[in-house]
């Protein structure tokens, strides 16, 4: 049974299927990080081992690969957003993406890269490890593309054991989605996050001023989201006026 849970006037968090759900919602922009490719969830657990942080890897992730729902998601994400929609993938996952999401009449842009500095190593030493993970974004609005960041490049340095909660298995650390969010969208604008997780984007929302919308199928994850996202709201806030305009005084003859 879905469940709704209003944590502020500007935090509104979905138990369910976002399939479901993402079919009456409208946002100014979604940010996700959906379940990556089949493959990879197979592969998941062969390899025995302690990450950085000190935690063991799981066997199982919990949810299955994206392969099946991938058009579907696409296609809802684009519908739900007036501007962009930006998701997580691996590298093997980028052309399927975009196919998905042109289908749905979004217009591509590019595919960007989290690099992580302290990703782990390949044990079995038969090949370099992952260093980094992309997101492809896609503007779903109409007119020009719009974005914070002028001509910076793509390109998102951030360790993955630094700002995160540790329990979701494939948690994104908090100061990689405050330097997306920051550079993507405004201030007082609404993001939905269709597979919220831990909550890590609601987070970072929280902590820019935009609103939030957050979608979650799995209890354990979805509890978890209105925790952090709580705590987030309980925060205190740093007030500041605004600065008055320049205003150009008339010359002198």
């Amino acid at each position: 049974m879905n469940r709704v849970e209003h944590l502020s006037e500007d935090v509104t968090l979905y138990l369910g299927d976002c399939l479901d759900i993402l079919p009456g919602l409208s946002a100014d922009h979604v940010i996700s990080d959906p379940p990556y490719e089949d493959e990879l969830h197979a592969a998941v657990g062969k390899i025995n081992r302690i990450r950085n942080d000190g935690q063991r890897t799981v066997d199982v992730l919990g949810f299955e690969g994206v392969n099946a729902d991938r058009s579907d998601i696409a296609a809802a994400c684009v519908e739900a957003s007036s501007g962009w929609v930006i998701l997580f993938t691996l590298a093997e996952g980028v052309r399927a993406w975009r196919d998905d999401l042109q289908a749905a009449k979004a217009k591509w842009d590019t595919t960007c890269f989290w690099v992580k500095p302290d990703s782990s190593p390949r044990f079995n030493g038969q090949g370099p490890a992952r260093a980094a993970e992309c997101f492809v974004t896609c503007w779903a609005g109409t007119g020009y593309r719009r974005w914070n960041g002028g001509g910076k490049r793509g390109l998102y340095t951030h360790c993955v054991n630094t700002g995160r909660q540790g329990e979701h298995p494939t948690e994104k650390p908090v100061p990689l989605m405050v330097e997306i969010v920051g550079d993507f969208t405004q201030p007082g604008e609404a993001i939905c996050d269709p597979f919220m997780g831990s909550g890590t984007t609601g987070v970072a929302c929280v902590r820019l001023g935009r609103s939030f919308v957050g979608i979650e199928q799995d209890p354990k994850w979805f509890d978890l989201s209105c925790r952090r996202i709580a705590d987030e709201l309980r925060r205190p806030r740093l007030q500041l006026e605004p600065v008055a305009k320049p205003v150009q005084e008339a010359m002198q003859l």
